[in-house]
């Protein structure tokens, strides 16, 4: 169970906003989720249901630090060894500033289209496995998912606007 999980859960975790905590929030999802695993009744699949239990242990880590700063990811690094040729370094460094700016738009959404977004796209959820990990009904999951791609696209404008 831990081999196979450990890394979508350890994902889960940094993108949801635990940070440098992502190793703790897991391994105390890890814990619950076996003290649980009596509950699990096969209703969802068991990689949903593990996240749900992450995703419940990161918004406790946010409330016990008592702010809510949402996702942390870090944009990665572009390190162009001295072999790459020059268009792929250039390629690079362009992929490396989308990111950036995805990332920068994703913090300023609202915490809970965040979540989705992070959900569905970053972690590459399924509309059901959604709606199992925020434990919202699938009409929230569809309209906020549709809203928060609106805004996520509205702030990616500016940032190009603002930048390029």
């Amino acid at each position: 169970m831990v081999a196979r999980h450990t890394t979508a859960a350890y994902r889960t975790a940094v993108l949801l906003g635990a940070g440098s905590d992502a190793e703790d929030v897991v391994q105390e999802a890890f814990v619950k989720g076996y003290r649980k695993l009596s509950r699990y009744r096969g209703e969802s699949s068991f990689r949903s249901w593990l996240l749900a239990i992450v995703a419940n242990e990161t918004r406790n880590l946010h409330r016990s630090r008592d702010r809510r700063h949402g996702l942390v990811l870090r944009a990665a690094r572009v390190d162009p060894g001295s072999e790459i040729v020059e268009d792929d370094a250039v390629a690079a460094i362009l992929a490396g500033e989308r990111r950036a700016a995805l990332v920068r738009a994703l913090r300023l959404l609202p915490a809970r289209d965040r979540e989705v977004i992070v959900c569905r796209y970053f972690l590459d959820l399924s509309e059901d496995e959604t709606v199992t990990m925020l434990g919202w009904p699938r009409g929230t999951v569809k309209s906020r998912t549709s809203r928060a791609l609106v805004k996520l696209r509205g702030l990616l404008a500016v940032e190009e606007v603002g930048h390029g």
